[in-house]
């Protein structure tokens, strides 16, 4: 199989779909790769390496996508994309359909096969794709919160972690899957004292387990919430269902409760946010203010470690990249029921219930 790697073009996105070892492991085996010129840059893999490991260097995002069979990435195709992609070419990246109707039909239109990572998911339930820039997400929300809780960029002006005499700042994480495990453990780990909502009693029991005594967990619901965001002086938004919307938990209203200065960041901002007030910024802009309270939302934080994160992609999407390359994307999709999950579009259709949902069009269908 023909397979192409572009450069990421969305807003300070230094990620890249593969590393060099994941290219070397397409081409022992008599698949063709082609990477676009200075693709790989940002995560620190030059055309050198791609080259190396057997990939065919191209100039430009236009030959890319017009020699490849099947296309990885990392985040959805934008605007400037959606010309380039051919009808059948599978295109297998981070799409969050459910929040984005516009990039939903644009994919319809291009009769392509759009695979999701963010929907694959295991016989546990756990989404193996996602995963590992959900650790990566967990952990920079805290870094960045506490950035942002700094007096220069209108924050409260409070060290997370505090200092002998002084208290530790308060942390509100909202979810205990992987992004609010990880981000609970980074703020405990600074010294912050930590609240961690979930409605699945096992999770709650799961971080009682694994954190320290200063993680203390509660059940999720309006009145707890409400309760928190009074004395939180930073609040993470985790909250995720596979391939649905976010719900949103943190009204326009409550904002008025909470204290001024706080800093709530939103890691659900892919799918729509679970904050009533989120709207998707970029690392060039990452922050805006409503109601005194600093909201950090940007929709690709993990772009700004893209080594680290591009490492650990291509750790996990390597196996399904091999697969789709091996067998085709059918019969790989049928011989793997994780896979199937993350099929989405098929040659204009949707075919992922959640997004069907989303947009009202399942009852349309009915």
């Amino acid at each position: 199989m023909k397979i192409g790697i572009p450069k990421e073009i969305k807003n300070n996105e230094n990620r890249v779909g593969m590393t060099p070892a994941g290219v070397l492991e397409l081409t022992k085996r008599g698949h063709e790769v082609y990477v676009q010129s200075t693709a790989g840059e940002g995560s620190g893999f030059d055309d050198e390496d791609y080259y190396v490991a057997g990939a065919k260097i191209l100039p430009t995002i236009d030959r890319v996508y017009d020699q490849a069979q099947m296309i990885v990435k990392v985040k959805e195709p934008i605007q400037q994309e959606y010309e380039l992609i051919k009808e059948d070419q599978v295109v297998f990246t981070f799409f969050h359909f459910a929040s984005d109707k516009r990039l939903t039909e644009a994919m319809m239109k291009t009769k392509s096969v759009c695979i999701a990572y963010e929907t694959v998911e295991d016989k546990d339930g756990t989404l193996p794709l996602l995963t590992p820039m959900s650790e990566v997400a967990g952990r920079m929300a805290i870094q960045q919160g506490a950035k942002y809780l700094e007096k220069p960029v209108k924050g409260k002006g409070l060290l997370l972690g505090g200092v002998p005499g002084v208290r530790p700042g308060k942390v509100l994480v909202i979810g205990a899957g992987t992004v609010g495990i990880q981000a609970a453990k980074m703020a405990a780990g600074l010294g912050a004292q930590v609240t961690i909502l979930d409605v699945n009693m096992n999770k709650l029991r799961y971080v009682n387990d694994v954190m320290p005594s200063h993680v203390v967990t509660e059940f999720s619901n309006e009145y707890n919430i409400r309760k928190h965001i009074k004395t939180s002086d930073l609040i993470i938004g985790g909250v995720l269902i596979t391939g649905a919307k976010a719900p949103k938990l943190i009204t326009r209203d409550m904002l008025k409760e909470m204290q001024p200065g706080a800093v709530i960041v939103d890691v659900a901002v892919d799918q729509g946010g679970c904050f009533e007030t989120t709207r998707p910024t970029t690392h060039e802009d990452p922050a805006y203010i409503i109601d005194d309270v600093v909201h950090y939302c940007v929709a690709n934080m993990p772009g700004a470690v893209p080594h680290t994160s591009t490492v650990a992609l291509t750790n996990v999407t390597l196996p399904y990249v091999l697969k789709l390359a091996d067998e085709g994307w059918e019969k790989a999709c049928r011989d793997d029921d994780s896979l199937m999950k993350g099929v989405n579009i098929v040659k204009g259709r949707v075919v992922c219930e959640p997004i069907l949902e989303a947009f009202g069009w399942k009852e349309a269908m009915a």
